[in-house]
C-alpha cells in the first residue's frame, strides 16, 4: 500500500495517533490485563471455551500395581496368633491374608515357630521364621 493512503498519514499532527488521550497505547488495560491475568475471574468463560484443560495435569506415572495397604512384622506374630491363629495338628497356623494383611516384614525377633500364610513377604521375614523351624506359605488368592 502506498504511504499516502495509510491511516497514519491522516493521523499526523495529532497528539495521540488514535490511541486515546490518557493511556496512549502504553498499558494493557483494554485487554483485561497482561498475559493470563483473570483466568479465575473475568476471563474464566473464555478459558473454558478456548482451553478447558488449562488447570490440572495429566498423570504420566500411574500408581504402582502392587500397593501394600496393611502389613505386619515378625515381632507381631505372637499377638496376631492370639487374634487370628489356629492350632491344627500341632502346628500353629496364622492366615494373614484372611486377616487383611498384604505383606509380612522382617522387623523384630521371633521365638515360636509358626506356619504363616501371606500374599507377600520379605526375604528377612522368611529367613527369621525358618530359623526357628517355621514356614512361610505364599497365599496368592
Amino acid at each position: 500500500m502506498a504511504t499516502r493512503l495509510r491511516k497514519t498519514r491522516r493521523l499526523r499532527g495529532g497528539r495521540h495517533m488514535g490511541w486515546g488521550q490518557v493511556g496512549q497505547h502504553r498499558a494493557s488495560g483494554h485487554k483485561g490485563g497482561l498475559g493470563i491475568a483473570g483466568l479465575h475471574k473475568y476471563h474464566f468463560s473464555t478459558l473454558l471455551k478456548e482451553n478447558p484443560d488449562h488447570f490440572g495435569h495429566d498423570s504420566t506415572h500411574p500408581p504402582h500395581p502392587i500397593i501394600t495397604r496393611k502389613w505386619a512384622s515378625v515381632r507381631d506374630l505372637d499377638d496376631l496368633f492370639s487374634k487370628f491363629g489356629k492350632d491344627e495338628g500341632g502346628k500353629k497356623i496364622i492366615d494373614l491374608t484372611t486377616a487383611g494383611y498384604d505383606k509380612l516384614l522382617g522387623g523384630g525377633k521371633i521365638l515360636n515357630k509358626y506356619t504363616v500364610k501371606v500374599e507377600r513377604f520379605t526375604a528377612t521375614a522368611e529367613e527369621k521364621i525358618k530359623s526357628v523351624g517355621g514356614e512361610v506359605l505364599a497365599d496368592n488368592g
